[in-house]
């Protein structure tokens, strides 16, 4: 791949190229010779993948934002003509590296926020799969993204699919955008179930193959509060125009209706690879060998609303979306602190959302916050949140 011109390929940065959303990314440029080039990859602690793959790829540079890591990583790659850093600074200095034409934002949660902000601000293209990113600063985002000219294109499937949809369209066209979710592995579980659920079960997806974080969040709905609010920003939207509907079979992956009634849907098997290729190779469709589907294989449809008594989380993500400012900041910051102690075993699966709602509670409202009123009520609602739980 190196060999070719840079006009003929598309350079890609893959940020947390070791998670879910990042392997997948890599498998695609596999599939698809000539047409990608890998310049970054980065990754928070899986250094031997991190290695795996810079050897097969050969980006680059590669960011290890673990520095504990970084004597092991440059040993590891010595012999090869790859750029070596570490550090959480260093991920957002290298995606404003020349050679970059479009920054895969895969990092897990508030991570993404600087790193996403940095390539924006240099004019690099965005694949979007940190919702976080918009969740926390939706507004500081869209306003530098338009400032400097800079598509975001997104990779979450739901918003992939509203992308999909409005190509062609224009937005004040849109009456509201309906977002599709699983409904996870307990959608039809009443709250003394759910007061028992455990680790295990919760990370039992019937449908998606996701991280443990996203998976945890699919469980309690938070992860589609999340993705409202993403949408919310992404198109342009008042949080009266954007709906949940749970989907159990996961085909049609979300749809938009117009104001003269018309609706659009986009459809198909759950497959995170189709929005990563399809964000990478906009405004292109690429031939793929991907599984296709059979309507014969899936005789029912099915949908119902969203409960929000047992999956309280929807309806606090609804409320800081509705209330703006701050609030989005401090209910994702909760919710990361909240779902890490889960998985850790140390609170029981409701205890996530109570969490959630007493740091909604106790942190100061701000209106309109600048960059450091995100990072201090980020900081503010993660020690609030902790200090419940020990």
């Amino acid at each position: 791949m190196r060999q070719q011109s840079p006009q003929e390929i598309k350079r890609i940065a893959i940020l947390g190229s070791t998670g879910s959303i990042g392997t997948q990314a890599l498998e695609v440029v596999s599939q698809h010779p000539g047409k990608f080039q890998v310049e970054v990859l980065t990754a928070h602690n899986n250094m031997d993948l991190l290695v795996k793959q810079a050897l097969q790829f050969q980006p680059n540079c590669v960011v290890i934002s673990n520095e504990a890591h970084y004597d092991a990583l440059q040993e590891a790659l010595e012999q090869y003509p790859i750029k070596v850093y570490a550090g959480t600074e260093a991920v957002s200095q290298v995606v404003q590296m020349e050679s970059i034409d479009i920054v895969l934002t895969a990092l897990v949660g508030y991570a993404g926020l600087k790193p996403t902000l940095a390539a924006i601000q240099s004019g690099k293209a965005i694949a979007l799969a940190n919702k976080e990113t918009l969740v926390v600063a939706g507004e500081l985002i869209m306003t530098a993204a338009l400032k400097n000219r800079v598509p975001l294109y997104p990779v979450d499937s739901e918003h992939s699919a509203i992308f999909q949809c409005l190509v062609g369209e224009e937005y004040d066209a849109i009456e509201k955008i309906v977002l599709t979710a699983s409904g996870g592995p307990f959608r039809n579980k009443d709250i003394e179930f759910l007061k028992k659920v455990t680790k295990k079960d919760a990370l039992n997806h019937p449908t998606w193959d996701m991280g443990a974080k996203i998976t945890i969040d699919s469980a309690t709905m938070m992860n589609k509060g999340l993705e409202a609010i993403e949408a919310r920003w992404l198109f342009h939207l008042r949080p009266s125009q954007v709906e949940v509907i749970v989907h159990p079979q996961s085909i049609i992956h979300s749809f938009v209706q117009f104001r003269d009634g018309s609706m659009k849907a986009q459809m198909g098997l759950p497959d995170m690879k189709l929005p990563i290729l399809y964000a990478f190779s906009f405004p292109n469709r690429m031939a793929t060998t991907f599984p296709r589907f059979d309507f014969a294989n899936y005789p029912q449809l099915t949908f119902q609303a969203p409960n929000m008594e047992r999956f309280p989380s929807l309806r606090l993500a609804y409320e800081a979306m509705n209330n703006a400012g701050n609030m989005p900041c401090v209910l994702n910051a909760a919710n990361e602190i909240a779902v890490e102690a889960f998985l850790k075993e140390r609170i029981g699966f409701m205890d996530i959302p109570r969490l959630i709602e007493q740091s909604m509670q106790k942190i100061s409202y701000i209106e309109h916050p600048v960059l450091e009123d995100y990072e201090a009520s980020n900081s503010e609602a993660r020690e609030f949140t902790k200090s419940l739980i020990d």
